[in-house]
């Protein structure tokens, strides 16, 4: 059976659990560095997670119905 894809705020909270497992030192150095590699493959996705919220975020519709960034329109702007 495929497993629930996780929400952000759930994959956050594993990620801090592991950072506070981590930081108290009483985690054998195996189980330390599985939860390690764990903790980094979490914080990317978080990562790409929120990079992709604000590209979605920043998207602007022009009256014209075409697409472009927040970014692309203030520097229209600024010419």
């Amino acid at each position: 059976m495929a497993e629930k894809k996780k929400s952000f705020e759930d994959n956050l909270a594993d990620l801090e659990k592991i950072v506070t497992d981590l930081e108290a030192g009483n985690v054998p150095l195996e189980e330390a560095m599985e939860k390690f590699k764990t903790g980094v493959t979490l914080s990317k996705n978080l990562e790409k997670t929120l990079a992709d919220a604000e590209t979605t975020v920043t998207k602007i519709m022009s009256k014209d119905g075409s697409e472009s960034t927040f970014k692309e329109n203030n520097n229209e702007d600024a010419k």
